[in-house]
């Protein structure tokens, strides 16, 4: 049975992932601007609560802001305090970073640029994409000079390509660092096991830590909280969750009269088809936006307010990627930080987003289980008649 509170049921209070019952175990700091600053992991750069997503800056995608808008938003962002951004080399096919470098004059130090690593621009070059050392450093160079800048503050490696040694990935990461060009290290779209296995080896070797992961995170796709959030506050990485409102779909942007698009990502020049392929656009997605738009209601927010907020209540999370096209999605995403939602709000939310806890969660949480490992004695406010299952399920 799907726990509404919290999709990991048993670890301690200090260590929860989700949003069980208990109000003592969601996030106790309250933000309220963007320069109320936030420490990225196990590291000492500081970043705002909330990343700006450059994915948005120019129009090659067909979905995407012009020059002039964009330079608007990178503005009232940077206006209100924010310092953290994020783009990668193939976003809109390098205009996003051309954008980036033209927009950051002389605040780039001022500024933590994120950009990331991995994808072809050349399909036919078997070297032109993937995590290999030549991709990565082909990859650093031209970011640099579409960024305009002699270094990245945090530097991603995009998506896992199941085939590059992980040594080969983490040497030549520290070989970055230590050459000047890159300051810290990130990791997106990986097995938590690898993510684990890369920290552990880094460690042991005395190279440079991951501090940073990105993951889809969102009410709509929650199976994060599993395994990769309690593994990055274990290992020092902040959580920098992308795609908050699910594509749009939290936001309030489509109905079930939407729900016949197509599930390819490539039909150019429709956001609808990427939230449909990426399985946010679904019957269960829409129920989910339905609670949300009842809590905006009831507090007199916006739906796309409501699930950021969300988002932000999380301990491990540290910085969501908000993408506006427009300075006017921008600011309403920004009021976010404003919102608090109280014990009863947030159980709404998660009852309606709940997921299957799966092996070895739903396992370790039976009576059975209980009763082996804790006898009938109480450790941790763990026992059998009490089990930490139960008590996330009672209010």
């Amino acid at each position: 049975m799907p726990v509404p509170g919290c999709s990991l049921p048993y670890p301690r209070p200090a260590d929860a992932a989700g949003f069980p019952a208990d109000s003592a175990l969601w996030r106790e700091d309250t933000v309220t601007t963007l320069d109320t600053y936030r420490l990225l992991g196990r590291s000492g750069l500081r970043v705002s609560p909330m990343a700006l997503g450059a994915m948005t800056f120019g129009t090659d995608w067909g979905w995407g802001s012009d020059a002039e808008e964009s330079r608007r938003v990178f503005d009232t962002y940077v206006g209100a305090g924010g310092n953290f951004i994020d783009t990668a080399s193939m976003y809109t096919n390098g205009s996003s970073e051309k954008l980036l470098g033209e927009f950051i004059g002389d605040r780039r130090d001022e500024l933590v640029i994120a950009t990331k690593y991995s994808q072809s621009l050349r399909p036919t070059d078997p070297n032109a994409g993937g995590n290999n050392r030549k991709t990565m450093i082909a990859s650093v160079e031209r970011s640099l000079r579409q960024l305009r800048t002699d270094y990245i503050d945090l530097f991603y490696l995009h998506y896992w390509d199941f085939t590059t040694p992980v040594q080969e990935v983490l040497r030549g990461m520290d070989d970055l660092v230590r050459a000047g060009k890159v300051r810290y290290l990130g990791i997106s779209d990986i097995p938590a096991w690898e993510v684990s296995r890369m920290q552990t080896i880094a460690e042991l070797r005395g190279w440079s830590p991951l501090i940073a992961m990105q993951v889809v995170y969102n009410l709509i796709e929650r199976d994060v909280e599993r395994e990769f959030i309690p593994m990055a506050r274990e290992m020092g990485l902040g959580i920098v969750p992308f795609s908050p409102l699910a594509y749009g779909v939290l936001a309030g942007k489509y109905t079930r009269a939407d729900l016949g698009s197509t599930t390819s990502a490539d039909v150019a020049g429709t956001r609808k088809n990427v939230a449909a392929a990426n399985g946010a656009l679904t019957e269960r997605g829409l129920d989910i936006a339905d609670a949300v738009r009842r809590v905006a209601a009831e507090i007199g927010a916006t739906p796309a307010q409501v699930a950021l907020a969300w988002t932000l209540t999380n301990p491990g999370v540290t910085s969501p990627i908000i993408g506006a096209r427009t300075t006017d999605q921008l600011t309403d995403n920004l009021g976010a930080l404003d919102v608090r939602l109280d014990a009863g709000q947030l159980r709404t939310l998660a009852e309606a987003s709940a997921i299957e806890p799966g092996f070895p969660h739903n396992f370790l949480v039976n009576e059975m289980a209980n009763r082996t490992i804790y006898g009938q004695v109480s450790i941790e406010g763990i026992t059998v008649q009490g089990s930490r299952a139960k008590a996330l399920t009672t209010p």
